[in-house]
């Protein structure tokens, strides 16, 4: 490895793994330390963002311990804590080790922060493997992956950058706290839209699934694309091209940040159908920001750590000078001393005074910024996401984040020197067009072979029987907090039909996953999906026979933050013979019932049916004999569970309610029914056999 690319590479290696340990926390604070929407959301965000504070300590423990040693102590824990996590079965253990991985990555981002005044390679190499990572693993993130391999590519990843770190640093210049500052934004706004495999595979859903949808209500239904991660390869080609070729011209200044909040108020929007061209633009105003904030600047003369002792000094050799060390043999006679294009490690010699003092300042700018920026990771995610469980606006959260970004990036103007400005970077540290053209091709490759094509087998019909289950998902994470596609798997068996409620592609929050492709596959089922909450969250339906005309319509909110919709679609069982599915998750606020959605679900799955069977399906939030549930029977729809209960749902590890439900136009017969037990989940699937009229 070449001494100047040291640092790069370590830094980049270190965000592989924060990322992946960060992608643990996150859920684990809202499935472990909370149960979602049972814990007040003002107390999981505290919870979170305690940790993030706490890291305000780092930068004063730099300048008493000194860099080296809090960075390679702090990278020990950060790669410990990542190797645990791998294969851990979730609860408290699992929140803790990701807790403490957590402290350690934001005390070894500060610390190498302090050492290094050029971190923007690093940061976008970094964030740009975290995403080509996250593809090859088909947006599954690694640290639950399990089987030997997962193993050995820890245990690399983790030697790589514990050896890396444990090399002696190249001495630091003055400056890089503006890159430094950008660290959190990036981070949130990569793993929110820009470089998400889980994001651009929704998107592809969106931009070349689109069936029919009602415009007036602002959603559309979305199903399994072709290479869903295709446009993940471009974003991430297009973040490193931009993030590391220089800046040339004074108006190329503005095209990044442009870029950055187009992509943003995209996201803001809410639509579907704009998160292809938001991905794609944040991307590249992403990594162009970054690049506004990649300097080189010229490094003070360095302050030697050892001193001449008095009996020591020759005859003739002032003290002065044999304090300071010797005039530089390079300064032009008649002049001042050239300096010497040299540094020291901040703080790790001790305090000092006059020049040393400025590295010690640059150093705790650097530390402080990189704090300050997680910090605004961290309080952006919160105010994103808790907007869910408190009903305010969010999409001015990204837009803001944006918006900070790009007065970073517009604000970091030519480096003076002692011959006048000159451009913030001459000399880019990697090649760009190779290390794009290599980090593409890489997503490239994972795009075209990890991802499924999903086709619907079942086509010899029509049969005489459908077996249908209804699962609410809770973004795919179990009771013990730990996601398992596979478990999930188990649970619904061996259904036909597959009626899914808190369908999670891709939230941060919930660590990147797209769950709905991740089940899908493993069912070998094709879906269709519409959006409740906002693009990346709401309902689906699978089934083994092809899927059309699928239809959906926004509930009203009747105070409930989270969004709720209703989905149709037509399972085609052959032989002109068609079934409608309606799938939903009602929403009331707490303590009231969903009334005003039941009623307008009913009226709109027999209208979508126009006498066709109809199957009515989901998390219902009402049990029987309840005004809400009181809605659909009403309509004629037939409680197809009546005869198993009582059949309770939730929560999984101690069922009590039963507010997951199938219900079905007269003519449709129900048998089977069963609620089978288990925790991948906080809630039981349930499932039935259908028999169809006669033909």
């Amino acid at each position: 490895m070449r001494y100047r690319h040291r640092t790069t590479v370590v830094t980049a290696l270190g965000l592989v793994v924060l990322t992946d340990v960060l992608r643990v926390f996150l859920p684990s604070v809202i499935t472990i330390f909370g149960q979602a929407a049972s814990t007040p959301a003002e107390l999981l965000g505290a919870f979170a963002l305690g940790w993030f504070v706490l890291a305000l300590a780092v930068p004063p423990l730099l300048r008493r311990a000194g860099v080296r040693p809090v960075a390679l102590a702090a990278a020990v824990v950060l790669a410990g804590a990542r190797l645990a996590v791998t294969g851990f079965p979730g609860g408290r253990v699992q929140l803790w080790l990701a807790t403490a991985g957590l402290v350690a990555g934001l005390c070894w981002l500060t610390a190498v922060a302090a050492g290094s005044n050029r971190p923007v390679p690093g940061l976008a190499l970094g964030l740009a493997a975290a995403a080509v990572l996250h593809a090859v693993s088909d947006t599954y993130r690694s640290p639950w992956l399990g089987g030997a391999e997962v193993w050995v590519l820890g245990v690399v990843l983790a030697v790589l950058f514990l050896a890396g770190q444990a090399l002696p640093a190249p001495p630091a210049g003055a400056g890089g706290a503006r890159a430094w500052l950008l660290v959190g934004p990036a981070l949130l706004l990569a793993g929110m839209v820009a470089l998400s495999p889980a994001v651009a595979r929704t998107a592809m859903s969106y931009q070349f699934g689109l069936l029919e949808s009602s415009p007036a209500q602002g959603s559309g239904a979305a199903v399994a694309p072709l290479f869903g991660p295709l446009p993940v390869a471009v974003a991430v080609g297009g973040f490193l091209l931009a993030a590391l070729t220089p800046p040339r011209r004074p108006a190329g200044r503005w095209i990044g940040p442009v870029a950055l909040l187009a992509g943003a108020v995209l996201v803001a929007l809410g639509r579907g159908e704009l998160l292809l061209p938001a991905v794609l633009l944040t991307a590249v105003g992403l990594g162009a920001c970054l690049a506004r904030c990649d300097s080189t600047e010229e490094p003070a003369p360095a302050i030697p750590t050892t001193r001449i002792e008095p009996a020591t000094v020759p005859a003739g050799v002032s003290s002065a000078t044999a304090a300071t060390g010797p005039t530089p043999p390079t300064a032009p006679a008649g002049g001042a001393p050239a300096a010497e294009n040299t540094s020291v490690e901040p703080w790790a010699g001790g305090p000092g005074d006059g020049e040393a003092s400025g590295f010690h300042r640059a150093a705790g700018r650097r530390g402080y910024a990189t704090v300050g920026g997680m910090l605004v990771f961290a309080v952006a995610a919160v105010l994103y996401y808790a907007a869910y469980d408190l009903g305010y606006p969010n999409g001015w959260v990204p837009v803001a984040v944006a918006v900070l970004t790009a007065f970073v990036a517009l604000s970091a103007g030519p480096v003076p020197t002692r011959t006048g400005p000159v451009p913030a970077r001459t000399v880019p540290s990697l090649p760009p067009v190779r290390t794009a053209a290599c980090a593409t091709a890489l997503a490239l490759v994972a795009a075209l072979t990890v991802d499924e094509t999903l086709v619907a087998g079942n086509r010899e019909g029509p049969p005489a029987t459908v077996r249908v289950a209804a699962y609410n998902i809770r973004m795919g994470f179990g009771i013990e907090g730990r996601f398992d596609p596979d478990a999930l798997a188990r649970a619904v068996g061996r259904a036909d039909v597959v009626v899914l409620s808190e369908v999670d592609r891709g939230w941060l929050l919930n660590g990147g996953h797209d769950t709905l492709d991740l089940l899908a596959e493993r069912l070998d089922m094709p879906y269709v999906f519409a959006p409740a909450a906002d693009p990346l969250w709401g309902d689906a339906v699978l089934s083994r026979w092809p899927l059309a005309a699928a239809r959906t319509r926004r509930l009203p909110a009747v105070g409930a933050p989270t969004g709720a919709q209703a989905l149709g679609v037509t399972v085609d069982l052959g032989a002109d013979v068609r079934l409608a599915v309606v799938a939903t998750h009602l929403q009331p606020p707490p303590g009231r019932e969903p009334v005003v959605q039941a009623r307008a679900v009913a009226s709109f799955a027999l209208g979508y049916a126009a006498g066709r069977p109809l199957v009515v399906a989901g998390d219902l939030n009402t049990e029987p004999g309840a005004p809400g549930f009181a809605e659909f029977t009403r309509a004629g729809l037939v409680d197809t569970l009546a005869a198993a209960r009582p059949l309770p749902t939730s929560p999984a590890d101690d069922p009590r309610e039963q507010i997951d439900h199938v219900l079905v136009s007269p003519g449709l017969t129900g048998a089977d029914a069963v609620a089978p037990r288990g925790t991948a989940s906080d809630h039981l699937p349930v499932a039935v056999t259908l028999t169809l009229p006669p033909a």
